[in-house]
């Protein structure tokens, strides 16, 4: 099937999408959303400007598209950058990164059915831990870029998920009951590498923003590509 994904850059946009092209879809288009608001409903933030060289690492074309953020009109500018996806691409369906949250998934599907299009969420119920583990043993090089519950701290952004990462998860959410996946928005991710990008993205320069003790933002102000 020929397929568009909502593309953030993060781990969950990424490896939906990778799970969509095992299962022999044809992704033809990414569709990227920046929203004006830092604490979009529905979008990914951080360093979305950055999608566009991880579309290079891929070689597929991209929808981007500005939004208000404003909540529920999101989806309007949404559903536009689908229409145009639809008409310039011939997709018939789109996968997304949804994980557990029944917001964005029952949004993204409602769009999805007035387009008549399929929606494909490949991670949708996948137990947190699992999909972490298989998100490291597909090869993913994924990186913390930003961070937004009791226990993170400064320490945590630029940190690579592996299995260290994935047990120090573990014991915040005894302590904290967070969401080991980030899917409650606890942290953000960056996609340096996986098994579909044609070259690895190396950062070449970076801030670090705190908020506060337990929030804060990895900034990616320059990156460029690594031959694998």
């Amino acid at each position: 099937m020929r397929i568009a994904a909502l593309f953030s850059g993060g781990k969950d946009s990424v490896f939906a999408l990778y799970k969509a092209v095992q299962k022999g879809h044809k992704v033809v288009c990414l569709i990227t959303i920046k929203s004006k608001r830092t604490d979009s409903y529905m979008f990914h933030i951080p360093n979305i400007e950055f999608a566009k060289l991880q579309a290079e690492a891929l070689e597929i074309p991209m929808v981007y598209m500005d939004s208000s953020g404003v909540k529920e009109k999101e989806l309007e500018d949404l559903k536009k950058a689908m229409k145009i996806a639809k008409e310039k691409y011939n997709i018939q369906g789109l996968v997304s990164g949804a994980l557990a949250s029944k917001y964005q998934a029952d949004r993204i599907k409602k769009l999805c059915d007035e387009l008549v299009l399929i929606s494909i969420t490949p991670l949708w119920s996948m137990d947190e831990e699992q999909y972490l583990s298989e998100l490291i043993k597909a090869k993913f090089n994924v990186i913390i870029t930003g961070i937004a519950a009791d226990g993170l701290n400064k320490s945590w952004l630029g940190r690579k998920i592996d299995n260290n990462c994935i047990e120090d998860l573990k014991k915040l959410s005894e302590k904290n009951k967070i969401h080991i996946a980030a899917e409650g928005g606890e942290y953000e991710t960056f996609v340096l590498d996986c098994p579909i990008f044609k070259n690895k993205i190396k950062i070449k320069e970076f801030n670090i923003i705190m908020e506060n003790e337990c929030t804060g933002h990895y900034v990616i102000k320059a990156a460029e590509f690594v031959e694998k």
